[in-house]
């Protein structure tokens, strides 16, 4: 199987909220909007809010399965940029979890959590390559 990913689906409480917090603290236009589930065209991909219960449903989950085990991140060219996102946020009372700050690995990052409590981190990745529309092309060299 070819290492991708085309879709990513967050389950979510309450749809409209989310849908709300997507469109309008982080600026994003749906390019599907049914009143069922809502997506979002990322650089290649494709990132959904899908009701709790019914992605539980549809999967055949328990509905204890809630809860974030990993982050989503989106990577910007500098730590000003990064601080600027952050301010934004800010400005939209979303939820903070870590402002950001110089990490161990060389980067800088910061963590947010979207109405569900989905972590997003927002870094800059100094060793990361990215191209004109800040797709990941590698990592920088020498």
């Amino acid at each position: 199987m070819q290492p991708r990913l085309s879709f990513i689906t967050l389950g979510v409480a309450d749809l409209d909220r989310s849908k709300a917090f997507y469109n309008d603290v982080l600026g994003w236009s749906p390019f599907q909007d049914n009143g069922g589930i809502v997506m979002y065209k990322l650089n290649g991909m494709v990132l959904s809010l899908f009701p709790q219960h019914e992605l539980m449903e549809d999967a055949k989950a328990s509905e204890e399965a809630t809860g974030s085990r990993f982050t989503l991140a989106q990577c910007l060219r500098s730590p000003e940029e990064v601080d600027t996102f952050f301010a934004h946020l800010k400005q939209h009372a979303a939820t903070i979890t870590k402002m950001p700050e110089k990490v161990f690995w060389g980067g800088y990052s910061g963590y947010f959590a979207d109405p569900d409590g989905h972590l997003w981190e927002i870094a800059h990745n100094p060793f990361l390559e990215l191209d004109a529309d800040g797709d990941v092309l590698g990592m920088v060299t020498g």
